[in-house]
């Protein structure tokens, strides 16, 4: 019988602990069972596999970074915002290595899938990070894959420790985020410039209707 207790949520759960050790690449179900105090084989009782059970971790992963997201841009905007969802990412990505691999290592299948889900809600933080600026919508979709390989890119190299010392690593995190905030408020000027032309040729097209 399976152990009292033991369920799929706690089988990701302890397969999240054991890539934070020893890597997501080094993950196995005996280190996972080892973590528990079972065999191996009891639980495929709860996860299909290795593969099933990666894409749990990732799952978990991407979900406590939404969390994290939420939590630290309640009431920020622009820069404010852009700084929260950037220390929160790399803090997260520095406490949980593992589980942060996991999320790049993993693709969702569909909408459906429980990993696009659990994205979306990451997306919708980095959308409000965004929003802030008041950019043009096409702008927005550059913007929002420009941000994801910022976090992403930074969080995956800085570990392989090929970024220097710690001082001069914090330096360039601190210079791309005022570089994309920079960039972004550039952005923000072109958008209120041009709904500004709009408004004024609106009220000369009105102004001149009026006087015929």
């Amino acid at each position: 019988m399976p152990r009292a207790g033991l369920g799929a949520a706690t089988v990701t759960r302890a397969a999240a602990e054991v890539v934070d050790d020893v890597g997501y690449a080094n993950l196995t179900m005996g280190l996972v069972a080892d973590r528990l105090g079972v065999r191996a084989p009891s639980l495929y009782k709860h996860v299909a596999g290795q593969a099933d059970l990666s894409r749990r971790v990732a799952v978990l992963a991407v979900t406590e970074i939404g969390d994290a997201l939420r939590d630290a841009m309640q009431g920020r905007s622009e820069r404010q915002a852009l700084e929260a969802a950037a220390h929160a990412t790399r803090r997260y990505a520095r406490d949980f290595p593992g589980r942060f691999a996991a999320t790049l290592h993993n693709t969702a299948t569909g909408p459906e899938d429980p990993l696009h889900l659990a994205w979306l809600r990451v997306i919708e933080s980095h959308l409000a990070v965004l929003s802030g600026y008041g950019i043009h919508e096409e702008d927005t979709r550059h913007a929002l894959q420009m941000l994801r390989s910022f976090l992403d890119g930074f969080c995956l190299i800085e570990p392989a420790g090929d970024m220097h010392t710690e001082d001069e690593i914090e330096a360039s995190f601190r210079w791309l985020i005022a570089f994309i905030d920079r960039g972004l408020r550039e952005l923000s000027d072109v958008a209120r410039g041009a709904q500004s032309r709009t408004a004024v040729a609106s009220t000369s097209t009105s102004t001149s209707g009026s006087k015929r």
